[in-house]
């Protein structure tokens, strides 16, 4: 706080409104035979929590009330009680409050005595009070300045200004980490640690998404439960993952350019409250992924079964979408024959076709399983010219017996067709 050695008819007083902290008493004892004997107890009596008439071994925790200017922390609500008292012998007139506060940025102006903007008249002793809040959202230092302005008895005008300063903290670090998937999802990692110096309560962590993306939530069970505790409780340097699965709309997805310069999913909303109850709000800058490096072409899975019978036929549609410059006339070639110990039977050859850049073409395949277990299709080969593409472990099956119901699930036949394929 700064002043001038002025003297004015009127006194200004700014108090920051905050809660309590909780304070755990020192437990320390010793037996009587021992050395320090009650030089322990003498010391612990003079202990701000120590309680007359009371023993000094208690535990539990008590309010401490605010002893200074606390920091702030992003996010939180700045609440502040201002005012003005009246401490000369004859009324003063016209008596108004501007508040506004500053920070490296900004001015921001505060609404205070709203209704009294043509000005009030104070008593002796009168005072003119007023709360403000405000929820910070910079981090750094700001600087609370108060205007005070009124008329003196000769009816001239004067005002006088005193500024608080305080610090604005950041009270969560947010890390996030971007998983790409060849279907075009997207699976992002947010690890939020509390860097305050209490526990708090993460109330609400969601990720808004642009109208380009849509957000499916992986912290739920199946059930609907969390994966979390009823209550998401980090305590100091502590910190908690979420995930999330990204998808892009259909009119993204099926323009593959748009889709690699379209890298603003989405912002993390962050809830918490601290020990006592106090709300804070934090919300990240956009969050930009990585773009993914298709090559010249692209191959997905666009339709597939999870589960056949061994010796029928598997069938899988299968995406190529052109991803280069320029247009490329196509031959596939499947051929699982020539590779030993090959878990499937089947060979195809013919030629795509024309795809445009950008444009993709769905392809219907078709192979064989012939061994139990997990069967990985791979060695599909797309040429274009003379310049040969080749795409390894594209899909998956798992093979099961004939006599395999699906309603009869048998964990040690699970556990054997596993066996077998390692």
């Amino acid at each position: 706080m700064t002043t001038d050695s002025k003297e004015y008819l009127l006194a200004l007083k700014v108090m920051c409104l905050t809660r309590p902290t909780l304070l755990t008493p020192q437990i320390v004892s010793c037996e009587p035979i021992d050395l320090p004997q009650k030089s322990f107890e003498h010391v612990l009596k003079k202990d701000i929590t120590a309680v007359p008439e009371l023993p000094t071994v208690g535990s539990g925790q008590f309010m401490l009330l605010p002893q200074a200017f606390r920091n702030i922390y992003l996010g939180e609500t700045f609440s502040s009680y201002i005012c003005v008292y009246n401490n000369v012998s004859h009324p003063v007139h016209k008596v108004r409050v501007n508040a506004y506060l500053q920070t490296l940025s900004t001015k921001i102006n505060l609404p205070i005595h709203s209704d009294k903007q043509a000005g009030v008249t104070l008593e002796t002793n009168g005072t003119l009070d007023d709360i403000i809040h405000h929820e910070v959202k910079e981090i750094g230092n700001h600087v609370l300045v108060c205007e005070v302005m009124y008329e003196t008895p000769a009816g001239l005008p004067e005002s006088f200004r005193k500024f608080f300063k305080f610090q604005v903290v950041k009270p969560l670090d947010v890390q996030t980490k971007f998983y790409n998937a060849e279907t075009g999802e997207i699976f992002l990692e947010a690890q939020i640690q509390n860097k305050t110096t209490s526990a708090i309560c993460l109330e609400k962590v969601d990720l808004q998404s642009s109208d380009k993306y849509s957000i499916v939530s992986l912290n739920t069970l199946p059930n609907g439960d969390s994966v979390f505790t009823s209550k998401n409780m980090l305590q100091p340097n502590n910190c908690c993952q979420f995930l999330y699965c990204i998808k892009p709309n259909p009119e993204l997805s099926e323009d593959i350019r748009a889709l690699q310069t379209e890298t603003g999913i989405g912002k993390l909303d962050i809830v918490w409250r601290s020990n006592l109850g106090e709300k804070g709000r934090l919300q990240t800058s956009q969050l930009q992924k990585s773009n993914i490096d298709y090559g010249d072409l692209r191959v997905s899975i666009v339709e597939a079964k999870s589960t056949v019978r061994i010796g029928e036929a598997f069938n899988f549609v299968l995406r190529i979408t052109n991803t280069s410059e320029r247009s490329m006339d196509l031959t596939l070639n499947l051929n699982a024959n020539p590779k030993a110990g090959s878990s499937y039977a089947g060979t195809t050859e013919f030629n795509i076709g024309n795809i445009e850049r950008g444009k993709s073409k769905d392809v219907d395949l078709t192979v064989v399983p012939t061994k139990l277990g997990l069967v990985t299709v791979s060695n599909l080969q797309l040429t274009d010219l003379k310049k040969t593409y080749e795409f390894e472990d594209f899909v998956q099956v798992y093979v099961v017996e004939q006599d395999y119901k699906e309603d009869e699930f048998d964990m040690d036949k699970f556990v054997k067709y596993c066996t077998i394929t390692a």
